[in-house]
Order: C-alpha cells, then sequence, then structure tokens
C-alpha cells in the first residue's frame, strides 16, 4: 500500500520558485558597491544579497534578477536606481545606549575633559557626529546624554550631526518614532523624559520628544566619499560597527579621514570588534575601543 511518501522526482526544492543571481551579475554587483561604498561582500553573502534584490523586483515590476542586473548596467538604469540598491543591501541593526560603557566614557571622561581643554571664554558648543546613524537610535542617545550633562552644566552646547548612506533609515531617524520594546534599553527616567507614548496603546509606539529632535542634524553621507563635509573641527565620533563590512585598505581609509575630521583631543568611539591593529593613525587608545585625536 502506498505509504504517503513523495518519491525523489515529486518533491519539491527548496528553491522553487526563486531566480538566482547568475556568477557574472553577482560578481559585477560585489565589485560595483565594494568600489561605491565599501561594504564588501563575498560569494558566501550571495544568497543574503538575492533575497535582498528581490525586494527589488517586487517593487520595480522587473521579471527576475537577470532582467534587474540588465537594467543596472547595460540599459543605463544604475543612476536611477543608485540609492534603492544600497539601500537594500546595507545593514541596519542598532540600539539606544547600544554599548553603554561608551554613553559612560562619554559623559564622565570626555565631555569633562574637552570642556576643560577649551580657551577661557569660548562658547564655541561641542561637535559630535554619529557616522554610521543607521534609524537614529545612536545619535538620540547621544542627544540624551549632552541634555541630561546640559542640566549640571548651563553652560554646556552641543550639536550633533547624523549621516548613514541608507536614505530609507534616515527617513525613520527624522521621524524619531519606534518600536516601545526597542526604547526598554534607555535607562526609565530617561524614558520617561525623552519618550512620548502613542496616543493609540494598540501601536505600541514611542517618539523622541521634538525638543530633542530638534538637536540631530540628519543627512546622508557615503563614508567612501573623498571628503567628508562635516568640518574639521568635530569634537567626538561615533562610527561603530560599520568598519567589519569593510575590507582593511578601505577601513584604513576611512579612519584617516575620520582623524582628519577631528580635533586634536577629540575622541573616536569604534565598535567593540573593531580594531586599530597595524593602523599608522594620529590616535591613542583610552579605553576599549575608545580613541583620542593626538
Amino acid at each position: 500500500m502506498p505509504d504517503g511518501s513523495m518519491t525523489s522526482a515529486a518533491m519539491p526544492t527548496l528553491s522553487s520558485g526563486f531566480d538566482h543571481l547568475r556568477p557574472r551579475d553577482f560578481d559585477r554587483l560585489s565589485k560595483f558597491i565594494h568600489g561605491y561604498c565599501g561594504i564588501k561582500l563575498p560569494p558566501s553573502k550571495r544568497t543574503m544579497l538575492e533575497g535582498r534584490l528581490r525586494r527589488r523586483l517586487r517593487e520595480t515590476g522587473l521579471p527576475d534578477l537577470a532582467t534587474y542586473c540588465n537594467f543596472l548596467f547595460e540599459k543605463g538604469g544604475l543612476d536611477e536606481e543608485l540609492v534603492h540598491l544600497i539601500d537594500v543591501v546595507t545593514t541596519n541593526k542598532t540600539e539606544f545606549f547600544r554599548e553603554p560603557s561608551h554613553f559612560q566614557f562619554l559623559a564622565q571622561t570626555a565631555v569633562p575633559r574637552l570642556l576643560a581643554a577649551r580657551r577661557t571664554g569660548s562658547v564655541r558648543p561641542l561637535k559630535l557626529w554619529s557616522a554610521a546613524c543607521s534609524n537614529g537610535a545612536e545619535p538620540y542617545t547621544l542627544a540624551m546624554v549632552m541634555a541630561e550633562l546640559g542640566l549640571q552644566r548651563p553652560e554646556l552646547q552641543s550639536t550633533i550631526i547624523a549621516t548613514d548612506i541608507c536614505t530609507e533609515v534616515l527617513e525613520a531617524a527624522i521621524l524619531g518614532i519606534y518600536p516601545a520594546a526597542m526604547a526598554e534599553s534607555i535607562p526609565l527616567a530617561l524614558r520617561q523624559r525623552y519618550m512620548m507614548k502613542s496616543k493609540i496603546s494598540a501601536r505600541a509606539q514611542v517618539r523622541v520628544v521634538p525638543g530633542l529632535r530638534r538637536q540631530v542634524q540628519f543627512g546622508r553621507l557615503n563614508l567612501m566619499d573623498e571628503v567628508y563635509p562635516v568640518g574639521r573641527d568635530i569634537d567626538v565620533i561615533f562610527c561603530r560597527n560599520i568598519l567589519i563590512y569593510f575590507d582593511r585598505p578601505t577601513q584604513e581609509l576611512v579612519l584617516q579621514n575620520l582623524c582628519n575630521c577631528l580635533n586634536p583631543g577629540g575622541y573616536l568611539f569604534l565598535g567593540h570588534s573593531e580594531s586599530l591593529a597595524d593602523f599608522v593613525l594620529p590616535l591613542a587608545p583610552v579605553g576599549n575601543t575608545i580613541f583620542r585625536r593626538l
């Protein structure tokens, strides 16, 4: 009697219904993406890239990945599609007060030292830059820390710049609306002061208060650009968990450009898995993945 099992000929494959990137197309995409924004896509990332590009197929109405790549590289569609292509390949994972020891160092050590080193009578605001800000959790955390310090030191003024290459996350960051669960990493007192609950309880959302949103200036910036239009007088740069997506020559290039933007005595914060090993840079370690500009 039949046992209900399917023969191998009748067994569906997991890839049924999905087309795949041809080796030539993956090679062209990975080379272009690396050259444009520094992100390296080894062959192990091919399935991830295919999945993300299928979103663009649905949005553009193109039938398959081969047609999409032909549109980019043969039909002159790259300029039109560029922002969307970069949006889908970038990874945006972040949270409020991520790696909290960095914010403790900022409040307890970096800012007091920066203020102590200022010339007598100087009223120049401290300039902070979140160089890969994703959905805004990091720069809004910086804004909370600086606002709290300002309650203790009324003379303290600061400017916070936040940039990212992904337009989707920048749009979300400007709105400052987040799932309520995401705000749970914010200390309760700060959550009550700087977050508003949605009036519609079913939404389970919070929004950064208007006063804090005004403290952050958002803009699009590609870390592969030759010059970063943020000035050369930055006091604090947070560039965390982005270098891991770059190869070593790109890491060195980006780090040198970041140093060029830092004031002498300014601070650079990297992600917990990033280092400056074997790079010759005008930086001295002062904490766990925290460096001071010489």
